[in-house]
């Protein structure tokens, strides 16, 4: 896998403009991690969840999987990155212009390399409440909630650290679904098994489904094109299952990138028939299919957590601004103690910064005050396309967190002025 790649190597990427005013902005803004109803549906029944799926992941002689709209991919021409154990398009026309579409119109986005994991039984929701930090008594039929699983008791661990962050939808009162991250899906799957009570199923479908994403202000008449049911009346964190392009999936009113947009889950061997009509559909609003490098650059605008990076085995989500998603109030469970610690005596915080010069920072760089000594490390960072600015997150010790205070990221040697923030970046 690559750790970094630079802009230098890929000269179609750059606009002359910002060869000009942003000499070092990298065309890949993240460092890739090594480690890192209704018996008609098919995902309402037992009986219906593929045991042998017809098409699973393509996998390649070293291992790396690859979505089934790989070949599709590549003949539009996109360039390849390895992430999370996935042969991935990077960009296809270029990250500045696949950014600008989604926040200027629309784009879709094979996200195919996402987990999904069923969680079924009776006991299934006190199953969930116990390993997750949001509260999912909360949820119904139809509901979606973003939450964090924080390991517990474990010597590597003892803060509470992230397992994963990841959707938590709820088909029924005994029948939940989770979109988890790619590189950490035998991980998760292992690690709930291991806290699986008797009463919980749990089953790994993410080798025998496809996700897709289409992203900005033209979703909605996009896909409203392919399907009888009236989107309009999806709310936000919230999913209908039904057909759109004559294919049965799950339809959520999610994203990661800021702007209104859906996500498609569905068995794999539809994935080509469903891409090609919405690429299809979307034509008259000028729709892109978009790589993983604009999907980064909008999620950091947003200020979103990227597993890795704000968000890993030794950050609980107090500590990576995710307070929200720690409900203490709902009872036990793993790492709330961790949470409450953090709360009272946190080890560290995340902020949001803009630097001052044209430099770019990069996941490991060190943040330093004004004399020099440093406080803390980055965790993102980019040129956000839309705002012209180099911007980044990063921890830093607690009492150099104040928004409105001057940091400064050591970058080859010089020490780059930044400004604290409070993200998101993009203010919508």
């Amino acid at each position: 896998m690559f750790d970094e790649v630079d802009i230098a190597t890929s000269a179609q990427f750059f606009k002359a403009l910002f060869e000009r005013r942003f000499p070092d902005f990298s065309y890949l803004p993240f460092r890739l991690q090594t480690r890192q109803a209704q018996s008609r549906h098919w995902f309402s029944e037992p009986s219906l969840a593929r045991k042998e799926p017809t098409i699973l992941l393509n996998q390649t002689r070293n291992s790396v999987k690859r979505t089934p709209l790989y070949d599709l991919h590549k003949s539009r021409g996109a360039k390849f990155i390895e992430f999370g154990g996935f042969e991935m398009p990077l960009q296809y026309e270029g990250i500045i212009a696949e950014h600008k579409a989604v926040r200027e119109s629309v784009g879709v986005f094979d996200v195919s390399h996402m987990g999904e994991v069923e969680i079924k039984g009776e006991n299934a929701l006190a199953f969930l409440q116990k390993v997750t930090t949001n509260d999912v008594a909360q949820l119904y039929d139809g509901k979606a909630q973003y939450a964090t699983m924080l390991y517990e008791n474990d010597s590597r661990y003892p803060d509470g650290g992230a397992v994963d962050d990841f959707i938590v939808s709820r088909i029924s009162a005994t029948h939940f679904f989770l979109v988890v991250n790619a590189s950490n899906i035998e991980k998760d799957v292992e690690w709930l098994r291991r806290n699986a009570t008797e009463g919980v199923e749990i089953v790994n479908r993410s080798d025998e489904l496809s996700l897709l994403a289409v992203q900005g202000r033209n979703a909605e008449a996009t896909l409203q094109k392919l399907t009888s049911l009236n989107l309009a009346e999806i709310r936000y964190y919230h999913f209908e299952r039904g057909k759109l392009a004559n294919v049965e999936m799950m339809i959520s009113r999610t994203g990661y990138t800021g702007e209104d947009g859906f996500e498609l889950c569905f068995p794999n061997e539809f994935a080509e028939q469903v891409w090609n009509a919405i690429l299809e559909a979307g034509k008259p609003f000028h729709i892109k299919p978009i790589g993983l490098g604009a999907r980064d650059t909008l999620r950091l605008e947003m200020g979103y957590a990227l597993y890795g990076h704000e968000l890993d085995e030794t950050t609980n989500p107090i500590e990576a601004g995710l307070g929200w998603v720690v409900k203490f109030g709902k009872g036990d469970f793993n790492g709330k103690q961790a949470c409450l610690n953090a709360k009272e005596k946190p080890r560290k915080k995340l902020i949001g910064f803009v630097l001052k010069g044209k430099s770019v920072a990069r996941q490991g760089y060190e943040i330093a005050n004004k004399n020099g000594e440093t406080i803390g490390q980055v965790r993102s960072g980019t040129l956000s396309p839309t705002l012209e600015k180099p911007i980044g997150t990063g921890f830093v010790r607690p009492e150099c967190a104040t928004v409105g205070d001057h940091v400064f990221v050591k970058i080859r040697g010089e020490l780059c002025e930044a400004e604290i923030v409070k993200p998101p970046f993009l203010k919508k």
